[in-house]
């Protein structure tokens, strides 16, 4: 009986080894490269072909990717876009935030998110997109460096708050310096502690030219019942647009917009939410 439970056992870590590391194919998969052949898919997760292929062989009888021709790149399937648009409308998060998104929207003419912290970066559950010409692409399911995003640092002061160590964290492999992506990417963790503190205090964050050149975003909260931050919504376009008085005329419409969503998902709106 014993002999037969171990090798039960090993045979279950088998097949969950198997499972992640099928999934780790699925998610290199990106917006900038929507496209692998077998040897940059085995090369890239450091797996053996015959390896890479019979996991790859699995996700396509699964509908999760497809192969070009006999021989050719692999992508992402309509499995994996039926899977997407299922998690998409079961997010709480996203049918609360829609209609807010949309008035913003309106009301701006700039795009409008909703964004979740996965990781060191933000994840966009969901946008509307503004009617200038000159404005953003689409971009859900794209992730963002937290720390040169408005949604980022939001939800990043609500995670400092929860463990201090968030930081060091995000710096850590980097020689102690965040990523930089613009010029004005704020790079030192102490100078960031600052900023997060700053915007707990204030309730939103704005990120000016520190993700892309020329681009600003206003952010802020969205909590769950017990005030906790677990989303993020934000307005953004180009600085010749969000000037400085721009940017402070949305902060208001932005705080309320993200107030009236956690009161959708049961925050009570007697006290502000908690990011301190």
């Amino acid at each position: 009986m014993k002999r037969h439970s171990i090798s039960r056992s090993t045979g279950a870590s088998s097949g969950a080894h198997a499972v992640s590391r099928a999934l780790r194919i699925a998610r290199t998969f990106s917006d900038h490269r929507p496209e692998w052949s077998l040897a940059e898919l085995s090369r890239e997760l450091q797996l053996s072909k015959p390896t890479a292929f019979r996991l790859l062989g699995a996700l396509a009888d699964g509908g999760l990717v497809v192969r070009s021709e006999p021989g050719g790149s692999y992508r992402l399937g309509p499995a994996a876009i039926e899977l997407g648009a299922r998690a998409q409308r079961a997010n709480s998060v996203v049918s609360a935030a829609r209609p807010e998104l949309e008035a913003l929207t309106r009301a701006t003419g700039e795009t409008s998110s909703v964004e979740i912290l996965a990781g060191s970066e933000i994840l966009i559950l969901d946008e509307v997109r503004g009617g200038h010409l000159i404005g953003t692409s689409p971009s859900v399911g794209t992730r963002w460096p937290a720390h040169a995003a408005s949604t980022g640092k939001v939800l990043l002061a609500a995670a400092q708050a929860r463990d201090p160590r968030v930081l060091a964290r995000l710096a850590a492999g980097t020689g102690g310096r965040l990523p930089a992506f613009t010029g004005r990417t704020v790079r030192s963790p102490a100078r960031l502690a600052e900023e997060l503190r700053r915007v707990a205090r204030q309730g939103y964050a704005v990120a000016n030219g520190e993700l892309e050149d020329g681009y600003v975003a206003v952010g802020a909260p969205v909590c769950r019942y017990d005030g906790e931050a677990v989303a993020a919504i934000s307005v953004g376009g180009p600085s010749t647009r969000l000037t400085a008085g721009r940017i402070r005329e949305l902060v208001a419409p932005v705080r309320a917009a993200a107030d009236r969503i956690s009161q959708r998902l049961g925050w009570t709106a007697g006290g502000r939410p908690n990011l301190p």
